[in-house]
């Protein structure tokens, strides 16, 4: 007996020693990465003068080195189905891009397209602002706040953004979409390598600052029918929003930024080549113009070519049911395909390069820039997330009892307003159309409210996604849908929520923008 209470005290002992360090390690992986960080930025536009942009491309393509074998077709890498893999460099292991998007174990073959770190640059005298697009799924605010601390101080940048496309054919950058469902797909050395790669387009961006005309322009309903929407309430934004920066002294064009409410996903979930998707051919579309061989059909206006992601939750995406016409034949594709994606982006380019060429688009010659950005903290309720911060699968912190640091940033060149969100804001939000469905979690009506483009006073409405953070879906409250029964007669629940910080990031985040819009200087 005393054998046995001995043996059951040691074991106790080990317990409570295990329960601990588990404890410590959740501490340390929530830790806040940058303690004290915040941003609160209030600057008011001058006089308006001449204002310097320039522009940058740099490649972030990641080497696909070892291959593998799928031998079910089902694009998951799984050896106990006979998934083998070559291991090109003698490593021993298997050396894997783990590609994020749809679902995990889903490592790359190869590399359609290129991958980029795109930056624009402008500068009014008073206020140097930097913008980086990158291709990936997303960047958490500590990735982010990294890059702006290794900019060099001489660069003279005031506030940098950093947005992502969130294409689904790009690495992992945020632990998501590894080999398995706890663990994280992130490879350190690429992560410092886009950190590295977006702060020298910066750089690159301020070394060819130029003085600079602008040109806005918006095609309304060309796009269309290139999307749906698919949760209900059916709201859908197809504009496409383009600003165009020319030399003032030579009538080049410098840059041409284009943002759209849709996911570059159109390849679809079976895809293992690495790839921008649709903003691939886009911005070659708009850089070297659209050809049919050897033909050149619409030409383009060279500079360099940015496209910016929307407000793209609910869903906004091009499925496999979203037909698209190829704009030089007859035919129309559904199945996923580099045809079908080639054709979206080409026609893209075209309604682009269209909208910049008619006679009602705004120019100005001079100009100055009001910005506004600040730091806010958003209540963390979702349980697989708090799972994930506390194993580490996150590379980010908490600032406070389960609250995640995140930002939001307003800023006014001329006619055009732009607003930048850390997620996949639901175009209700941004737009209008809440509903208060039976059978929602929470018997409310509509709580963000008024629609934010409804409040920019802009000519020109940009609302920027993945700005800054990343923080999944930004749902409306009075949605909100995770126990039975569900809203709108559906037999199982939602999507959304299972990725969203909680019910309450919406009604957060749309008070905090709309303040940041009413109250800029």
């Amino acid at each position: 007996m005393k054998l046995f209470l001995k043996i059951l005290k040691y074991a106790a002992l080990i317990l409570l020693a295990l329960i601990i360090v588990l404890i410590l390690v959740a501490f340390f992986n929530m830790r806040d990465r940058h303690r004290g960080y915040s941003v609160n930025i209030d600057v008011g536009a001058p006089a308006p003068g001449t204002v310097m942009a320039g522009f940058a491309a740099l490649t972030i393509t990641p080497e696909v080195v070892d291959t593998w074998t799928d031998v079910k077709g089902n694009a998951r890498y799984n050896p106990e189905e006979g998934d083998t893999f070559v291991d090109v460099n003698g490593t021993g292991r298997f050396d894997a891009v783990w590609m994020a998007g749809f679902h995990n174990s889903k490592p790359a073959m190869g590399v359609n397209d290129d991958l980029w770190a795109r930056a624009m640059v402008l500068d009014d005298g008073q206020t140097r602002l930097a913008w980086v697009a990158l291709d990936a799924i997303g960047m958490f605010g500590c990735d982010i706040i990294d890059i702006r601390k290794n900019l060099p101080e001489e660069l003279g940048i005031d506030y940098a953004i950093v947005s992502s496309s969130h294409t689904h054919s790009a690495p992992d950058l945020m632990g998501l979409w590894g080999p398995g469902t706890l663990r994280s797909g992130v490879d350190p050395e690429y992560m410092q390598y886009v950190k590295k790669r977006s702060a020298e387009a910066i750089a690159e961006a301020v070394s060819g600052l130029r003085p600079s005309r602008f040109r806005f322009a918006t095609d309304s309903e060309s796009a269309a029918s290139q999307i749906t929407d698919t949760r209900k309430p059916h709201v859908i934004n197809p504009e496409l929003r383009i600003m165009q920066s020319v030399d003032a002294e030579t009538g080049e064009t410098l840059g041409t930024l284009v943002q759209w409410d849709n996911h570059p996903e159109t390849i679809w979930s079976r895809n293992l080549m690495i790839t921008s998707d649709f903003p691939h051919y886009l911005r070659e579309g708009i850089e070297n113009g659209v050809w049919h061989g050897n033909s050149l059909v619409t030409p383009g206006v060279g500079g360099v070519a940015m496209f910016v992601t929307g407000n793209i939750g609910g869903l906004m995406t091009t499925s496999p049911s979203v037909g698209i016409e190829c704009p030089f034949t007859d035919t129309i594709y559904y199945e996923p395909s580099f045809d079908k994606v080639r054709a979206q982006g080409l026609s893209l380019a075209q309604m682009t390069l269209a909208a910049l060429d008619r006679d009602d688009i705004t120019k100005i010659d001079r100009g100055g820039i009001a910005l506004r950005a600040k730091t806010i903290n958003l209540p963390l309720h979702n349980r697989l997330f708090r799972l994930g911060a506390a194993m580490g699968l996150f590379n980010r912190g908490l600032t406070g009892w389960m609250q995640f640091r995140s930002e939001i940033a307003f800023w006014q060149i001329g006619p055009a307003d732009f607003l930048h969100h850390p997620g996949e804001l639901y175009p209700e939000i941004a737009d209008g159309g809440i509903e208060a469905p039976e059978n929602s979690d929470f018997d409310i009506g509509p709580v963000e409210v008024p629609p934010l483009r409804q409040v920019m006073p802009g000519r020109y409405k940009f609302i920027t996604g993945l700005s800054n953070d990343m923080i999944g879906y930004i749902i409306p409250k009075s949605h909100w849908d995770t126990e039975p029964p569900y809203t709108y007669g559906y037999e199982s629940r939602p999507y959304g929520e299972i990725n969203s910080l909680g019910p309450e990031t919406g009604p957060v985040l749309h008070g905090a923008m709309l303040e940041l819009i009413e109250n800029n200087p």
